[in-house]
């Protein structure tokens, strides 16, 4: 659950404009990312599933609140998955009722080749920096990750 879901709301008028700014530049960064798989074999709810997986073993559960779908959703995508090879489930050796999903070789090697080729198309982007800037966007970014990482 995002760390930020759990906080009650706030009605100082900067950190809602704050908010505001950062929420459309999210959605932003959404559309440029989801943008990067128009020629890939892989929709962008399965590229993001393999993303997730890559990372460790992840129940459906957790995969579709990530996503932003419903369970029997997730589950259609990652069967998908499991039949192209990419990804195998497996019981929760925590709790019998759950299923863990992870990548196979073949899911990582197809995962890294879409990662590679989403980082080349970044670096574009970042290419059209100044040194400054750069310096700005990588300074920022530990502070995105606090506040958009999930537990």
């Amino acid at each position: 659950m995002l760390g930020y879901l759990t906080m009650s709301p706030t009605t100082d008028p900067q950190l809602l404009d704050l908010a505001q700014s950062f929420r459309t530049t999210l959605r932003h960064a959404v559309y440029l990312s989801r943008s990067m798989n128009g020629e890939g074999r892989l929709s962008v709810v399965q590229l993001s599933t393999l993303s997730m997986a890559a990372e460790e073993p992840l129940r459906v559960s957790r995969i579709a609140a990530n996503l932003g779908i419903r369970v029997p959703s997730a589950t259609e995508q990652i069967i998908k998955l499991e039949q192209a090879g990419l990804v195998s489930r497996h019981p929760d050796p925590t709790d019998s009722r759950a299923v863990l999903v992870t990548l196979t070789d073949h899911g990582r090697t197809e995962w890294e080749a879409a990662s590679r080729h989403r980082n080349e198309r970044v670096a574009a982007l970042l290419d059209q920096l100044g040194d400054d800037e750069r310096a700005t966007l990588a300074a920022a970014l530990p502070i995105i990750e606090k506040l958009t990482h999930t537990d």
